[in-house]
């Protein structure tokens, strides 16, 4: 059986976790520069707010108090990922996280009860150890868990837990009433080539012929169906392959044609790719460098370059990726343009351990995987960018907008919660006290008054 885990709302979720206060409110979390709505509450769904949004046409709103908008706080999301992520694997027996707010559990050998029984379990433990509202789905298959998950949020009388077999009516009902669109896998494009062969919905798919979809259309579609009839189809390990590029990439805060601002920005991206770099064990042989314009902005000049700059040898060193990145920007780097997105991308990956056992690249000489290692360790531990190569002027034209982001509560130790009492309490409080004390006294005024003189 296979079980998925899914955080409800999750970027609006881990804000309530810190600011009780949100519970119940109209929340959003906005973009990266804050400029539109990627994450809704149940109750800024209600407005009829939909997603993409752009945030200045909701700033009518924010300021008289109707809604609350956020701006994105992806460290304290990956974070709280991170903590989910583990609790899962101490309580299952493989797990293999699909997203930010996706996790497969896998229960090989456990009963249907069983698996109905953890589930439960799991949903209370996350609750009450995180703070965060799941649904869990389970199914013998990967494609039937996540229709399974998607009906445990939207109907109440699974209370969070749905179990779906491969065969029965309720997965046949459920399948007869879900578009094919809305099938894991199947997007927009190509549920209108399915609507042709008048495939419209999650059982005509199960019910097609396997040999016509896989001459038709394609395996993976093929495989769709056989998931959708209770059959496993998509390997465990299909999840949780190393990728085969990596890229960092993000929208300025402001234009900018200054290299020196530009540089800044390509060079945290690259550390953060390295950092990505070395979290899947593998080394990059090329580098590539882009810059963008605005190709909004038709009244200014565009330009898209790209640079891509081959390594002497694969490396994860930042240090070998930085000099790369340098290297690529003076080669497309113009100052007349002003950028508004700068991106590093690692290509042609290979795997570490293989290449160090290579007789063709012998391993190197030098500490560098130490030095690497130490880095990543201290980062990991007191916060990402505590230790970082170079310094940043502050504030870069590059730098993001986050005008309401909350803090990082989870990986900042000045952002940590602070306990106390308002400080208005504190006065309320001393002033019942006084009043009490000159009640008090008042009575035993009172009682002295009345007793009788001897």
């Amino acid at each position: 059986m296979i079980g998925l885990v899914d955080a409800n709302n999750f970027y609006v979720s881990c804000e309530r976790v810190f600011q009780p206060h949100l519970e119940g409110r109209p929340v959003g979390v906005m973009s990266n520069n804050d400029g539109c709505v990627i994450a809704r509450s149940a109750e800024l769904k209600a407005l009829d707010i939909p997603m993409g949004t752009p945030a200045f046409k909701l700033e009518g709103l924010r300021q008289r108090g109707e809604i609350h908008l956020l701006s994105s706080n992806y460290e304290l999301y990956g974070d709280v990922s991170a903590r989910l992520a583990q609790l899962l694997r101490d309580a299952c027996p493989e797990i293999a996280p699909y997203s930010i707010d996706e996790m497969f559990i896998y229960l090989d050998g456990f009963t249907t009860q069983q698996c109905e029984a953890l589930g439960k379990q799991l949903r209370q433990r996350i609750r009450r150890h995180l703070g965060l509202p799941v649904c869990v789905g389970l199914a013998p298959t990967h494609t039937l868990a996540k229709l399974a998950n998607h009906l445990a949020k939207q109907d109440p009388h699974y209370e969070g837990v749905c179990l779906l077999q491969g065969q029965g009516h309720t997965t046949e009902a459920l399948l007869k009433r879900t578009p094919v669109g809305s099938v894991w896998g199947v997007g927009r494009r190509l549920a209108e080539r399915l609507a042709i062969g008048d495939i419209n919905t999650a059982w005509d798919l199960r019910e097609s012929d396997e040999k016509w979809l896989r001459k038709r259309f394609s395996v993976v579609l093929a495989r769709t169906a056989l998931e959708l009839r209770g059959t496993p189809c998509l390997e465990m390990n299909a999840l949780d392959q190393p990728r085969q590029r990596i890229m960092t990439s993000r929208s300025f805060g402001q234009p900018t044609g200054e290299f020196a601002e530009v540089h800044n920005a390509l060079r945290r991206h690259a550390q953060r790719s390295a950092e990505k770099l070395r979290e899947q064990g593998s080394m990059a042989r090329a580098v590539m460098v882009f810059l963008n314009t605005n190709r909004h902005r038709r009244d200014q000049p565009q330009y898209f370059p790209q640079a891509l700059i081959p390594l002497h040898s694969p490396s994860d060193d930042t240090r070998v990726i930085l000099e790369a990145v340098r290297q690529g920007l003076e080669q497309i780097h113009r100052p007349r343009f002003r950028f508004m997105k700068a991106g590093v991308m690692l290509l042609d990956l290979v795997d570490a351990k293989e290449h160090q056992l290579s007789l063709l690249h012998p391993p190197a000489r030098d500490r560098h995987p130490f030095l690497m290692a130490t880095v990543d360790q201290i980062n990991q531990q007191m916060g990402q960018g505590t230790i970082s190569f170079g310094m940043t002027d502050a504030p870069a034209a590059w730098q993001l907008r986050c005008a309401h982001r909350s803090n990082r509560f989870t990986t900042r130790w000045d952002e940590l919660m602070k306990v106390g009492t308002h400080p208005g309490a504190v006065a309320a409080a001393e002033a019942k006290e006084k009043a009490k004390q000159r009640e008090q006294h008042t009575l035993a005024s009172a009682k002295r008054r009345a007793q009788p003189r001897a």
